[in-house]
């Protein structure tokens, strides 16, 4: 039996008003989305040729991440030119041709904006090292003396996010040893100083430019950043990965005004131009201090992303997703800076009760996988997340349920994370594999034309993920998110309140939207609804249902409440 118990109609659903509180948009780290030029590296060209795929699985928008240009030594987060695209992405027109494409088909378009830094060959920060200490140049980013009698130790002891030391020196004019940088991540990638003035004018533009170009809003990366404490005091937790969060560095007030003016300026355009941030912060309070009514519409619910398989860890972080995100916060189960889900479901979860405070311990774990019990989990958690409340971001090749590429070659690796923690961190690449399109070719159909490799290597076994034979087959991974958002559309709305229904146990979760049941079966044991509930009649299921009155063990299943039994 296939999962989809009643599929719906494309006609279901037509007429349906847009709205970002009930999107699903469709990550695309363009790198490794389609590559139409045959060099081995994705492109607009190709994007453009994947945005109907896209738009039949169902999705509302697309979040591009950045396609500056950029001399990539982060892959696109070291911007060098905010108002053009890299050449090996393609050209400002065949961006202009992604727009409004994607616009013809009903598909919002989301850009990355990285403005906490940019990259050490941008002409701002090239200009900085080239003038004195003292200088406006200089003023624009944040350069300090260092400590010691000849200025020999950085400024303060912060740490990288990739590692290592945030404080690189560097050679001034003259050839002797001079002031020190701050780079929250890799050494190519300098915070601005964004008390200068000219930061936040320089910025304004270059949401402008693009808003004028036909751009719908914007994903803000490391949101919380920006702003620094104007001391720069010492992180009282020391160094390294046990230090804890590091306040001064992060979630500054200042920041607040700074997102205040750019929602302004979205309500200068119709329809409103839309923000939502990456934000990493210690408590829900502070996280909600960014969604108040005149600063971001919206941000990331991390929380469900990197919790292990247990029913009251999900429930727990559902709860606190719609209490933060004022009943519509944004959903992921993936992204471009974890492991994949597949895999993550599959390892050994663990039992302790810490809550994660960040992606590298809770969601790139090295060990083991039993990959057929992580796709199982995988599907289970889909189906639960797209049924919440609020706005759902599906990252690329989720849908295929790739797993995460483990064993790449060390020389094949190339995200900073693992050359700055000297390969003690795997890093990201293992999720950003370019996808495989068709089950045969030397690149299976990523690249057009010549090319025999790609820019990071697939493996032999990619093929077997193909989109295009999962399209066929209507128990693939693909075929359930299609069936999933089809459903989401005819079944749920953003209005819909989530309410929790009891399960008499810890291994199950339960809740009702409208006269939508979802129930999510974490445990070993098949669960059977109680009548207590009223009658059921399944709509949708993670896995096939041999009786259609119990939840398989590590299924979810959606299903419509046609009459409430009585109390």
């Amino acid at each position: 039996m296939s999962h989809t118990i009643e599929r719906p109609s494309p006609l279901d659903t037509a007429g349906r008003a847009f709205s970002w509180r009930d999107a699903v948009v469709y990550q695309v780290y363009l790198r490794s989305f389609r590559d139409a030029n045959g060099d081995g590296i994705g492109d607009l060209g190709g994007l453009s040729q994947g945005l109907d795929a896209i738009a039949a699985l169902g999705c509302d928008a697309i979040w591009l991440n950045p396609c500056y240009a950029s001399p990539q030594r982060d892959h696109g987060y070291d911007i060098a030119d905010y108002l053009t695209i890299d050449p090996a992405y393609g050209t400002l027109e065949e961006f202009d041709q992604v727009v409004r494409r994607a616009h013809e088909l009903g598909l919002r378009v989301l850009m990355d904006m990285v403005a906490n830094h940019c990259s050490s060959d941008h002409a701002w920060f090239q200009a900085a090292l080239a003038a004195a200490p003292g200088s406006d140049e200089r003023a624009r980013f944040i350069f300090r003396d260092g400590l010691g009698p000849d200025g020999e130790l950085p400024p303060n002891n912060w740490d990288s996010v990739f590692g290592g030391l945030a404080w690189t020196r560097v050679t001034e004019r003259d050839g002797r040893p001079g002031q020190w940088y701050l780079h929250s991540f890799d050494a190519s990638q300098p915070d601005f100083d964004w008390r200068h003035p000219a930061v936040a004018e320089y910025f304004e533009n270059v949401l402008r430019f693009w808003f004028e170009r036909g751009v719908d809003g914007f994903r803000i990366d490391v949101a919380h950043g920006h702003f620094k404490d104007a001391a720069l005091p010492d992180h009282p937790g020391g160094r390294g990965p046990d230090a804890g969060h590091n306040h001064g560095m992060w979630d500054q007030p200042e920041v607040h005004d700074l997102y205040r003016s750019w929602r302004a300026l979205g309500g200068t355009y119709e329809p409103e131009k839309y923000f939502v941030g990456e934000i990493w912060v210690p408590s829900a309070e502070r996280l909600a201090d960014y969604l108040r009514p005149d600063e971001l519409h919206n941000a990331f619910s991390f929380d469900l992303l990197v919790q292990p398989w247990y029913a009251d860890r999900f429930r727990r972080a559902i709860d606190t997703g719609l209490t933060v995100g004022r009943g519509w916060p944004a959903w992921t189960l993936a992204n471009h800076d974890v492991h994949r889900a597949v895999t993550r479901y599959g390892q050994e979860q663990p039992l302790d009760e810490a809550l994660p405070t960040d992606m590298i311990a809770a969601a790139r774990r090295r060990g083991p996988a039993d990959l057929d019990r992580g796709l199982r989990r995988a599907r289970a958690a889909t189906a639960l997340a797209l049924a919440l409340p609020g706005s759902m971001y599906l990252y690329q090749g989720e849908e295929l349920g790739l797993p995460e590429v483990l064993d790449l070659p060390d020389a094949a690796r190339q995200d900073p994370i693992w050359t700055r923690s000297n390969g003690t961190e795997l890093g990201r690449d293992g999720c950003r594999i370019p996808l495989p399109w068709t089950r045969e070719g030397s690149t299976f159909g990523f690249s057009d034309g010549e090319a025999d490799t790609t820019w990071l290597p697939q493996p032999a076994w990619f093929g077997a993920f193909a989109r295009a034979t999962q399209a066929a087959d209507p128990d693939s991974m693909l075929s359930l998110h299609r069936d999933l958002l089809a459903t989401r559309r005819a079944h749920l709305s953003g209005a819909e309140p989530l309410v929790w229904l009891p399960t008499a146990g810890d291994e199950v979760l339960a809740f009702r939207r409208g006269n939508v049941v979802v129930i999510t079966n974490f445990g070993a044991a098949p669960f059977t609804p109680p009548s207590t509930w009223g009658v059921l009649a399944p709509l949708l299921a993670s896995q096939p249902l041999t009786d259609s009155a119990t939840v398989p063990p590590e299924t979810t299943v959606w299903s419509t409440l046609h009459r409430v039994a009585a109390a």
